[in-house]
């Protein structure tokens, strides 16, 4: 891999509190009670940094996530987005987006998300037996009701999102079940998350082969019933994938978790990471805490030296080339996420982890199936569609 010119920053993570109103059973971030807010003041040196630079994408996903975004007031973001869109270039598209567990989702952040043409995504695990199942609140209760009554609003305020769903052992049993709560609640933009071992939680899910198998299996009856439906307009897992295989030829996939500053992260403390969002908190003694510096007292051109010169992303550089030499899947998926190298295969140098196998493998060979199966179908007989394209979302980050 080689290094661009500039870099091409395309995603911006904003953490603007690490505080989280529930506590999840299989939530691996640090520091969950800690109700510090992160300043405007430093909003807005992130983004006169971001601006200046001219390194932005023509188009920036601003993604407000990790602890729960909505405790902090409908006001902080009035303010934020207000002053951002002061700065930004005529060049410059900026999309907002959330990933909340819906709880606190009322008429007034309905108001918030439609002035500003936010994108939503809500974390729910499915029908209440599964989604209380992990999802509790800090009285160890669970969310459901709240999670519902958070969708319901957006539903009845016209307010457009989509569901994360995190799968777990008994859930991946049960393809069917979950489409038809899906559809029983108006829900037809669905995403899915595999538990995965990430900081200190281990994934109660078993690896290898047999997990392989078993996702390939709820994936292909999910969303070969979600078709039948003809209810459903995106499958994150099917319509991201899409694009990614038919793509036009000398086009590469592109892959921003492993790019310097295409994927910026920034805690409510200024504290930035690029890379895969999730480093941004953890630690490791290898690493110490995958920072690359503070934007309130670092130009962001700093932070790029740091990160130049550092052995992050010196490893996973080197975990990049190793895939694309030794991985089938390389043209797709582009060389993994490197969080996932880290906490699966203990380095960042490394290849194959569970994580690409379910989120880049298994939905390569459904496609390439389905696809198998239009091109051998007889002449006589009608093909259907394999899926229909919907708008991306930017909810790859983990819900």
């Amino acid at each position: 891999m080689t290094v661009t010119a500039t870099p091409e920053i395309g995603m911006v993570v904003v953490q603007p509190t690490a505080f989280c109103n529930i506590a999840c059973t299989y939530c691996y971030l640090p520091d969950r009670s800690n109700k510090h807010v992160i300043a405007q003041s430093t909003v807005t040196r992130l983004f006169e940094q971001i601006f200046a630079s001219g390194w932005s994408c023509p188009e920036i996903t601003v993604i407000w996530h990790a602890g729960e975004p909505l405790v902090v007031p409908v006001s902080f973001y009035r303010e934020a987005f207000a002053t951002i869109e002061r700065m930004r270039p005529a060049s410059v598209h900026v999309k907002h987006s959330f990933q909340t567990n819906g709880t606190l989702i009322d008429a007034e952040w309905c108001a918030l998300f439609k002035d500003w043409s936010v994108g939503v995504g809500v974390s729910l695990d499915g029908p209440r037996e599964l989604h209380d199942l992990h999802r509790k609140s800090r009285s160890g209760k669970g969310t459901f009701d709240k999670t519902i009554a958070g969708i319901r609003s957006l539903r009845e305020n016209h307010v457009d999102f989509h569901v994360i769903s995190v799968l777990s052992h008994t859930s991946l049993d049960q393809p069917e079940e979950l489409l038809d709560f899906y559809l029983s609640e108006g829900i037809d933009q669905i995403c899915f998350n595999v538990e995965e071992s990430e900081g200190d939680h281990v994934s109660s899910l078993f690896h290898g082969p047999e997990l392989r198998i078993r996702y390939a299996a709820f994936l292909r009856s999910f969303w070969h019933l979600a078709r039948q439906s003809g209810r459903v307009r995106f499958v994150r897992e099917i319509d991201l994938a899409l694009p990614r295989l038919f793509r036009p030829e000398g086009v590469p996939a592109r892959n921003i978790q492993v790019e310097p500053l295409a994927m910026l992260n920034l805690d409510s403390h200024g504290n930035v990471s690029s890379f895969s969002p999730e480093l941004l908190g953890l630690k490791n003694k290898d690493y110490r805490d995958f920072l690359l510096g503070n934007i309130n007292f670092q130009s962001l051109q700093e932070i790029r030296d740091t990160c130049l010169a550092s052995a992050l992303y010196r490893d996973i550089t080197a975990g990049v080339q190793a895939c694309s030499r030794s991985c089938d899947y390389f043209s797709v998926c582009g060389g993994g996420a490197p969080v996932n190298k880290l906490f699966e295969n203990g380095s960042f140098t490394g290849t194959e982890t569970s994580y690409c196998t379910l989120t880049q493998m298994v939905p390569t060979d459904l496609i390439l199936e389905a696809y198998d199966r239009l091109a051998y179908r007889p002449a006589t007989e009608a093909p259907r569609p394999v899926a229909s394209l919907s708008p991306v979302h930017s909810g790859d980050t983990a819900a």
